[in-house]
């Protein structure tokens, strides 16, 4: 099975099986529904003079992007080639997120200051008939998210949810310092995508002065790096240089090769689209598993609050229905034959059922009341105050999971009524924990088999 096609299989298949469980539970589909409909994305970011421009015009073959040591352009841009039959253009903002066959409609929300400063330019490259290319404004240590008049950080989160490939780009003079550079490193990306799906590159070395310049530029990446990620071990840092540059200099001769393998890979990102789509379902059903199984855990505890408080006011009911007839003839005189004497007996009068079944009906109206307007209410509120106790956090990875869907199973909790204690929240689990061993595995058997 080729690739489009396996991701069509799965695309229908999360339809047919996720999206009913994704809506019972106020799952959030939106990022898997917007990668599965167009090209394989790559995302380039980086500092303002980090070389993006320049190595973007070169992938594509032709001078598209303006370059410049200066910021030189603001918008995100969408590059990639025009579809059969369609001449170069270059499309604006607002038709690309109001366009449903594009995966950008969920960047309305960041408002018309985004969108001006939001455009695809389509080029006539072969390459490109299967891959887009994001570029990013600039990443500055200055201009702040207000004063960019948009939230620039969860713009680069949305884009890089979308991207097969992330390549993060830095110069020497600026090696990983810039304060969106080390927010992006450290918080949005990992909040955002996978490890190995950032590529880290280190471009116009050919402004190094020599060889110990070019090991100094290297040494202080490395060391931002690993601040910024928090990592001991330094992920593989590509080097490259401005395509203007010749290779007569044997300093820069040994780093041909290496130029060459960063465009392979930028050129592979198709490849990596249906392993992307599958992550992206695996995270989604692992999200969905929890949020279920939180639900569970709190149906669970309410039902069992239901089946105490049901014993024990049947238990006190049939108190009452017994005795309570008994005391007040020792106190009051009356009934004039108990219901228990009379039943000992074997002569029972209807009149002699009046205060037992009185007694019975109404400790079950004060048991059902003491249920719903506080055992209840309480058990509701102490869920909603400590959701994260509904679930075991007993791995770093559920850890993780929980971060992502916290939120969400406060919002369930937040409006559940008696009516979901019941739920088939355990059949729900067992749908979605079949899916991923009956389909998932299956893909990525597929995938390998490839």
């Amino acid at each position: 099975m080729n690739e489009k096609k396996l991701q069509t299989t799965i695309q229908n298949k999360v339809k047919a099986k996720l999206s009913p469980l994704l809506g019972r539970y106020n799952a959030d589909s939106a990022d898997l529904r917007s990668m599965l409909k167009w090209k394989p994305l790559v995302l380039i970011l980086g500092n303002y003079s980090s070389g993006k421009s320049t190595f973007i015009n070169e992938l594509l073959g032709q001078e598209v992007q303006r370059t410049g040591q200066a910021p030189t352009d603001d918008s995100f841009t969408v590059l990639t080639a025009p579809s059969e039959g369609n001449s170069e253009s270059e499309v604006p903002g607002a038709d690309l997120v109001n366009d449903e066959r594009l995966p950008f409609t969920e960047f309305k929300t960041f408002g018309e200051r985004f969108i001006s400063h939001f455009k695809m330019k389509t080029v006539n490259s072969e390459a490109f008939t299967n891959l887009a290319l994001i570029d990013s404004p600039g990443m500055l240590d200055s201009v702040s998210e207000k004063d960019r008049g948009y939230d620039y950080t969860a713009t680069v989160k949305e884009f890089a949810k979308l991207a097969d490939l992330i390549i993060l780009m830095f110069d020497p003079h600026k090696a990983g310092t810039i304060q969106e550079t080390y927010d992006t490193i450290r918080n949005t990306l990992p909040e955002a995508t996978g490890e190995d799906r950032i590529v880290f590159v280190m471009s116009r070395i050919d402004e190094c002065d020599n060889l110990a310049d070019l090991v100094r530029s290297y040494g202080t990446l490395c060391w931002n790096l690993s601040q910024m990620t928090g990592r001991k071990d330094i992920p593989r840092i590509y080097l490259t240089y401005a395509p203007s540059v010749g290779l007569a200099s044997d300093e820069l001769a040994v780093w041909a090769e290496e130029r060459d393998l960063l465009k392979e890979k930028i050129m592979k990102a198709p490849g990596l689209r249906i392993s992307h789509v599958l992550q992206n379902v695996d995270k989604q059903t692992q999200e969905l598993h929890m949020i279920a199984e939180a639900m569970w855990s709190f149906a669970q505890g309410g039902k069992k609050i239901l089946s105490q408080s049901f014993k024990k006011t049947m238990f006190a009911g049939g108190l009452c229905f017994l005795f309570l007839d008994l005391i007040t003839k020792e106190l009051y005189g009356f009934p004039d034959h108990a219901f228990l004497v009379s039943l000992m007996s074997g002569i029972v009068e209807l009149p002699q059922f009046i205060i037992p079944l009185a007694s019975f009906a109404l400790v079950t109206c004060l048991g059902t009341l003491w249920l719903l307007k506080w055992q209840l209410p309480r058990y509701f509120k102490r869920c909603q105050l400590k959701p994260a106790g509904l679930v075991a956090l007993d791995t770093v990875y559920r850890q993780h999971v929980w971060e992502r869907v916290g939120g969400k199973v406060e919002k369930l909790l937040a409006k559940a009524k008696l009516g979901d204690l019941f739920v088939g929240h355990a059949s729900n689990i067992n749908k979605i924990e079949k899916f991923s061993k009956q389909y998932i595995q299956k893909y990525y058997e597929e995938i390998r088999g490839n």
